[in-house]
């Protein structure tokens, strides 16, 4: 992991999610996530060697372990939305899984996110509920959604 990754990701996050719902992570929780074993991530935007915040249009963070992979987060700029960068990202995430032996995806989103069905048309399925996971949440907690994926 570089800087330059580690402030494009943070970039993203601070215009990709709403603070009313408390979902975005601190820099420690993503940079400590980035040094841990089996932990990648994925930015969409910029050159393949270089990309800085101001290019980066999306990102992926994951997590392997064994034959499955968990999708952290994902993030896309809301001026990208519904432009196919979501689903890139996820194709990619799940190509790269693949390659590395992974049988099963697995994510997390708050009830109610509308990309839910960006998930569901990915193939995700509901498969548990975590009740009132989301505490940030404006008007009280929110359940957190468990999908996962064959590969």
């Amino acid at each position: 992991m570089t800087i330059d990754a580690l402030d494009t990701i943070m970039a993203v996050m601070h215009d990709a999610f709403e603070p009313r719902y408390g979902e975005a992570w601190t820099r420690k929780q993503v940079s400590d996530a980035l040094i841990t074993p089996n932990t990648h991530y994925l930015i969409a935007g910029g050159s393949a060697q270089h990309v800085v915040p101001e290019d980066a249009k999306g990102f992926v963070l994951s997590r392997r372990a064994a034959d499955e992979e968990e999708l952290l987060l994902i993030a896309v700029r809301p001026q990208f939305r519904g432009q196919g960068v979501g689903r890139r990202l996820l194709e990619e995430f799940a190509t790269r899984a693949a390659a590395n032996g992974v049988t099963r995806l697995f994510l997390e989103m708050r009830e109610g996110n509308p990309a839910e069905h960006l998930y569901t048309q990915f193939g995700f399925a509901r498969v548990g509920t975590r009740r009132g996971y989301y505490r940030g949440a404006v008007g009280g907690p929110i359940d957190a959604i468990t999908f996962a994926r064959e590969v």
